[in-house]
């Protein structure tokens, strides 16, 4: 058996990988941030991880 413990932010623009234990957990979804787990819903690109520029 494998055990997941990385994958992509569920965000679909970041480009950042998580690690599950680490993530930001929302609807069953791994997001790299708070940001990206609220669908920046503030308005702002980006998760200031360096080198994403993600956005919604």
């Amino acid at each position: 058996m494998t055990t997941v413990t990385q994958m992509k932010c569920a965000c679909e623009s970041c480009l950042c990988v998580v690690d599950t234990s680490d993530a930001v957990q929302k609807e069953g979804k791994y997001y790299c941030c708070e940001a990206c787990a609220n669908g920046h819903s503030e308005g702002g690109s980006g998760c200031g991880h360096e080198g994403c520029n993600c956005h919604r």
